[in-house]
């Protein structure tokens, strides 16, 4: 899960160097080499800069060269540990050179090409990273100006705000992947259904949904006596920052599942 809601593209970080360096990048459609001038300060630089204290795991220093600027400003050392988990599968992302390909200036925006790894394959590919320059600083575009307007309006809690609303899209999403995972065991056992563990053993769930470390949220299965019949719950870890909505699945008169969802401070939503 990102918390930022961007790929690793669009999360960046700065320092500083030589003017008009030049660096070797490869084009990922030829694979030949281009060669192009990084000023200090520039957007390129900007962004080069941004990756690199992304990779250091330097978050915010990273997010001050992007327009989360004002999410982060009030979050003291101790709050943005609370987004380390999700900064660092970030940082994961980043390769340790950045092969920038291109940049182009016009007037107050700027538009920087490089090649990085696609946020929904392993494999890299040519992205577009925007910019604008604010009182003679380049700033990333991670966020479009709605989304900006929010961000200046709730301050340090957008990212609050965010990750909750992510964890509760995962919420759902894992409930409805029980669901198909419990469909595969059925067909493979006699109509049998299984715990989270049988589950997760078998591979048809993933490991972390044993803990709500990553996913903000305690998930259960509870079987009928004859296991031929189930309800799976998502319940927030910690109520008001981890998440908000309780969520409870459940079979119809017909086999088929449900996801229903309320609000009801942070306990197991029975049926």
């Amino acid at each position: 899960m990102s918390t930022l809601g961007c790929s690793a593209a669009n999360t960046a970080i700065g320092a500083k160097t030589p003017v008009a360096e030049t660096i070797q990048s490869k084009g990922a459609d030829n694979g030949n080499a281009a060669l192009i001038p990084i000023s200090s300060g520039g957007p390129a630089d900007t962004v080069r800069a941004f990756y690199k204290h992304l990779r250091e795991k330097r978050f915010r220093e990273a997010i001050f060269l992007t327009n989360l600027r004002p999410a982060i400003e009030g979050l003291t050392d101790s709050e943005l540990k609370d987004f380390a988990i999700d900064f660092e599968a970030i940082a994961g992302q980043v390769p340790t050179e950045i092969a920038i390909n291109g940049e182009i200036i016009t007037n107050n925006r700027a538009t920087i090409t490089a090649n990085l790894p696609s946020p929904d394959t392993d494999k890299h590919e040519i992205q577009t990273i925007n910019l604008r320059n604010d009182n003679g600083v380049w700033v990333i575009l991670t966020v479009d100006e709605k989304s900006e307007a929010t961000i200046k309006a709730e301050g340090k809690n957008y990212f609050y705000s965010l990750r909750i609303k992510t964890h509760e899209e995962e919420a759902r999403a894992m409930l409805e992947r029980i669901s198909k995972a419990q469909m595969v065991h059925a067909l493979q056992n006699g109509g049998v259904y299984a715990d989270i563990a049988a589950l997760s053993a078998s591979g048809f769930l993933p490991e972390d949904i044993k803990t709500s470390e990553s996913t903000g949220y305690k998930f259960a299965v509870e079987l009928a006596q004859d296991k031929r019949n189930y309800t799976a719950t998502a319940t927030p870890e910690v109520y008001g920052r981890s998440g908000r909505l309780s969520f409870l699945l459940q079979l119809d008169k017909n086999g088929v599942s449900r996801v229903s969802s309320k609000d009801n401070g942070g306990k197991v939503l029975s049926k």
